[in-house]
């Protein structure tokens, strides 16, 4: 199949062959969109024998959930924002149709609106997609599918921590002998970088900020270590530690000094725990101009750095975590991997003849299991 557009050039997430067999096993692109309280993402894809291969991506920095903490509404210039950006991805979309599946999923700052009914029409109405306001234990699943081509299959355990713009989603999944995973466990704090941000205005958090973040942090933690007993667990080096967010990303980058960002560089990776310190460290003493001035950092995230580097303190310091995973992939590559896997069950009809492609419009809701 030929696209309208050349594809970009666009790094695998497994890397595959490029041969007759990965040919073969491409039955058309996939698509996910993963519209956040701070960002909106489209990734298209092909299927090889054991992942995908991107042929397309896009990101825009929308701030959907600006201001949502005072009142829960989205905000006009907010929706507008939002609605122009998944125009394009709509316009993307419409190149590589048709699209075998599908699924645009919503998360924190659509779950908060009151007026997340109205956006969902606007959005349906001026682009033709229809969104799916997912809830925080699915997004969490999501994210550990996602993650799952970085699990150590050695270790029967992974605590995955995704800090978003609106909530931060901690999962515990357990690898099964046949290799299947399945979340045992996991706990949403109600913030993100956004909301934190914006809860504590002003170029640079203060300590007093910083420290009110950590602890309450520390106070949801609790409750989720006492029922499955998190810290024995890691420091018996029986839990592998891996983090998704644009926070955790920086981290790597920065830790790697890098003069720009490169995904591939950052993408799996293992920094210490004292590697840890050190980089938020150097982040915090940065200071607010610095962190404007930094090629990995920049404007758009430099209020929002600072509020990640909180959360991950928190996890850090109330666990005995000696090294965390990073992963530059989450929600966007589990709703692929989702839906693949569950094309590859059922591409045949009873009959024995291929199901038809599906056009723009048509919006796969996926599997709600918890295993796979």
């Amino acid at each position: 199949m030929q696209n309208k557009r050349q594809a970009k050039q666009v790094n695998h997430y497994k890397q595959e062959p490029q041969n007759n067999d990965v040919a073969a096993t491409n039955n058309g692109y996939y698509a996910a969109i993963d519209l956040g309280t701070n960002s909106c993402r489209l990734v298209i894809a092909e299927p090889t024998p054991s992942s995908f291969h991107v042929v397309e991506t896009f990101s825009r920095i929308t701030r959907l959930g600006e201001d949502i903490i005072h009142g829960n509404m989205l905000t006009k210039p907010a929706i507008r924002r939002t609605v122009s950006a998944l125009k394009v991805c709509s316009a993307i979309l419409d190149e590589y149709s048709p699209i075998v599946r599908m699924r645009f999923v919503a998360t924190a700052a659509c779950r908060r609106a009151l007026n997340c009914a109205e956006f969902e029409k606007n959005v349906e109405n001026s682009t033709g997609l229809k969104m799916e306001v997912i809830s925080s234990k699915e997004e969490a699943r999501l994210a550990v599918v996602g993650c799952m081509p970085l699990l150590n299959r050695m270790i029967k355990r992974a605590l995955v921590f995704d800090i978003g713009g609106g909530s931060t989603e901690i999962s515990l999944a357990r690898i099964t002998e046949s290799g299947k995973t399945f979340i045992e466990g996991f706990v949403s704090l109600p913030y993100g970088v956004v909301t934190i941000s914006e809860a504590f205005p002003g170029k640079d958090m203060t300590t007093l900020a910083y420290n009110t973040i950590v602890e309450r942090t520390q106070k949801i933690l609790q409750e989720f270590e006492d029922k499955y007993q998190i810290s024995e667990a890691i420091r018996n080096q029986e839990i592998q530690i891996i983090g998704t967010s644009g926070t955790v990303t920086v981290l790597g980058a920065v830790h790697l000094n890098l003069p720009r960002y490169n995904r591939a560089a950052v993408d799996g990776i293992a920094l210490s725990g004292a590697d840890v310190k050190k980089v938020i460290q150097r982040i915090k003493n940065m200071g607010y101009e610095g962190r404007c001035r930094h090629s990995c950092i920049g404007k758009q995230k430099a209020d929002l750095t600072m509020a990640g580097c909180t959360i991950i303190e928190a996890l850090s310091s109330f666990w005995p975590i000696s090294e965390i995973t990073i992963a530059d992939r989450g929600i966007r590559e589990g709703i692929l991997l989702d839906m693949i896997h569950h094309q590859k069950n059922n591409y045949f009809r009873r009959d024995g003849r291929r199901r038809k492609m599906f056009r723009k419009g048509h919006n796969y809701a996926g599997r709600k299991s918890g295993s796979h």
